[in-house]
């Protein structure tokens, strides 16, 4: 979706792990901005949602090539 803005909201951070950006919202903040390559590192808000979800097992790589 070149030239797009979309505003996905998503209960499954797996969902949006292939986003060009991602912006992690806390109850009426803005906690972190950025896309998932950059986010996990940060070791915040994101990568502990992330971590829980994924439990270490989902590869965005892997999961891109069987698309």
């Amino acid at each position: 979706m070149e030239d797009e803005t979309i505003i996905e909201i998503a209960r499954l951070v797996s969902t949006i792990a292939r986003l060009d950006r991602i912006r992690v919202l806390d109850p009426g903040r803005n906690e972190e901005d950025g896309n998932h390559c950059k986010l996990p590192e940060r070791n915040g808000l994101y990568a502990r949602f992330w971590n829980s979800h994924s439990g270490g097992f989902i590869d965005t790589e892997t999961q891109e090539a069987r698309e």
